[in-house]
Parts: structure tokens; C-alpha cells; sequence
């Protein structure tokens, strides 16, 4: 049986301010561990998403998206998405929306309710580290991460948005 709520964590660690998703990926994991949640919740890493994520979103109650932006509010949104195409406001080519587009036509229903917290990224140059301005960001972010795991409803989480 899958967990309710899955967590996709986006980025390339060797980008700088693109390890956004895998560094809160990371905390998340050991969060959720030390809290016992870890059942609840199913975390998938990767460098950017694919029409295959789709099918992770079988069997959920909801689905968070986690990513970098450039240009993002300071210091980061928070938001429910809904299946769409073409709209990109990450660093990713394939955005959240299109995989819910993909589940939609694939699975002929709707997604689960879906939201996307994209962190404000300053610099994506390979070879770089995460900046201390984007650390900051995603110290805010797991913050906000900390309170979705321990009221993971989408009620709540539709009452929370930032940007």
C-alpha cells in the first residue's frame, strides 16, 4: 500500500542553488524519521521530473512538488496546482502541472489534490555549491515543510499560501 502523501524533490546537487529540493529532501527524511512519519509520507528525489512520475501519484491523498526558482518570490511559494500544460515556473523543463496533465489523461481521473513549494534559487552554475541566500530560503521552507507534515489534509494545506 502506498503512503498517503508523496513527496517529490527536485534538482541537480552539482548546480548550485538547484540542490534546493535534494538539501530539503534530505532534512525532510530525517524529520519524518525522528518523528515516527515516515510511513505516512513516501519522499522521491530526482534531478527533474518525468512523465513516468505520474504513476507515483496512484493511491494518494496529496502530492507536494518541491523545486528551485529563479526569479521566485523571496523566500518561497507555496500553492495548489492543477493538471495543465506548457506552464514552467521552475528550473525544470517538465513542470508539476504536466505531470498531473499526464496522470489525468493516463489514469482517466483526477489527480490528488497537488501543491508545489518552489524555493527562491540565486545562482544554478555547475560546479557550485548551494549560496548562503538560498540556505536561508530553505531553512524557511522546511519550516513550512515541518508544518505540512504534521497536518497533511489538503484543507489545511489550502489555506497556506505564500507568493
Amino acid at each position: 500500500m502506498s503512503a498517503p502523501v508523496v513527496i517529490f524533490a527536485v534538482g541537480n546537487p552539482s548546480r548550485g542553488d538547484d540542490a534546493i529540493g535534494p538539501e530539503l529532501y534530505g532534512r525532510l527524511a530525517k524529520w519524518l524519521e525522528n518523528e515516527d512519519l515516515a510511513d505516512q509520507f513516501e519522499l522521491i528525489e530526482d534531478f527533474q521530473l518525468q512523465i513516468e512520475h505520474a504513476l507515483d501519484l496512484q493511491g494518494r491523498q496529496l502530492a507536494l512538488f518541491i523545486d528551485a526558482g529563479e526569479n521566485t518570490p523571496v523566500p518561497y511559494t507555496f500553492k495548489q496546482i492543477a493538471p495543465a500544460t506548457g506552464i514552467a515556473h521552475t528550473t525544470h523543463e517538465l513542470p508539476p502541472e504536466a505531470v498531473l496533465q499526464v496522470y489525468l489523461q493516463t489514469e482517466g481521473s483526477e489527480p490528488p489534490p497537488s501543491f508545489v513549494l518552489c524555493v527562491r534559487g540565486e545562482k544554478f552554475e555547475l560546479g557550485e555549491p548551494l549560496t548562503a541566500t538560498a540556505l536561508s530560503y530553505v531553512d524557511a521552507a522546511f519550516a513550512l515543510l515541518i508544518e505540512l507534515c504534521r497536518k497533511a489534509v489538503q484543507v489545511e494545506w489550502a489555506k497556506i499560501v505564500v507568493g
